[in-house]
């Protein structure tokens, strides 16, 4: 029996899809990193503008990170964020959890790359703070629904590979804040223009999960702030040099956070796994 005229098969038809977001992905983004520290889940990525945010409060203590096409996670956050309410409003705030929302978008993400002509450009992560490191949840999500359990820190979008390599090499729990700062800035360095060049607090979105907040643990930190927890980093950097100990050895100490956002849904335990339904849309 011939095949028709013009017949792809499903595989490839997959694997153009995937290609296609993996590669977009990579190319019009920079990476993100979501790092637990003893403070709470700290989120940095370069971003000069500060209206088009890439990290949002999604519920009490659940944050939303993304990568790729802004209209498609902004989409993305605000379903989210419904979402989230709705399934407190409806059962009780505990019900909703990272681990909930981290399958209820792979859920969505896996039904738009299967059913869409074209999948959505994004890579997320929901990650949930807890009392102690030991009990934050970080979920990451892909283009194609897949969700997985991260431990400790997650890198997306961007030279993710390059960047996580290094924050793995140096990487040693209980990390401060300041300590945790100058790893995710060190990191991401050097991703497109300006190679090596140390970031700014211009040029830098960074946001703190504050472990010590009983409710709406999500923080902006900008501003003289920033500014700060910069110096405190580069001094959290220095000390091991002094003392001829490797950057994942010893720790710096002190803390900071920023301004407010906000608010959601949902997050508890979790692991892995994708597919789902519904969709929305979104920019860059």
């Amino acid at each position: 029996m011939s095949m028709p005229f013009g017949y792809v098969s499903p595989e490839q038809v997959m694997k153009d899809k995937a290609d296609y977001a993996r590669r977009r992905i990579t190319q019009n983004s920079r990476s993100g990193v979501v790092l637990s520290c003893d403070a709470g889940i700290l989120l940095v990525t370069p971003n000069a503008s500060r209206a088009l945010r890439k990290f949002s409060e999604l519920y009490d203590r659940i944050a939303f990170a993304a990568v790729g096409r802004y209209n498609e996670f902004e989409t993305l956050r605000k379903a989210g964020v419904r979402y989230a309410d709705m399934t407190g409003f409806q059962y009780d705030r505990r019900d909703v959890t990272a681990r909930g929302l981290a399958d209820w978008y792979g859920q969505l993400l896996g039904s738009l790359f299967t059913d869409s002509p074209k999948p959505y450009e994004v890579e997320i992560v929901v990650a949930q703070v807890g009392k102690s490191t030991a009990d934050d949840e970080i979920y990451r999500i892909t283009f194609d629904g897949a969700v997985a359990d991260e431990h400790d820190f997650v890198v997306i979008g961007g030279q993710a590979d390059r960047v996580a390599a290094v924050i793995k090499e140096q990487y040693a729990a209980p990390v401060s804040l300041p300590a945790a700062m100058h790893l995710a800035i060190t990191s991401l360095a050097g991703q497109g223009d300006g190679a090596g060049e140390p970031l700014t607090s211009g040029e830098l979105e960074v946001a703190l999960l504050e472990r010590d907040r009983a409710h709406r643990t999500f923080r902006r930190i900008t501003g003289g702030r920033l500014d700060a927890l910069l110096v405190e980093s580069r001094d959290a950097g220095a000390a091991p040099a002094a003392d001829g100990a490797g950057p994942d050895s010893a720790g710096a100490d002190s803390a900071d956070e920023g301004g407010g956002d906000q608010g959601g849904t949902e997050s508890p335990k979790g692991t892995e796994s994708p597919n789902g339904t519904e969709s929305p849309n979104g920019t860059s």
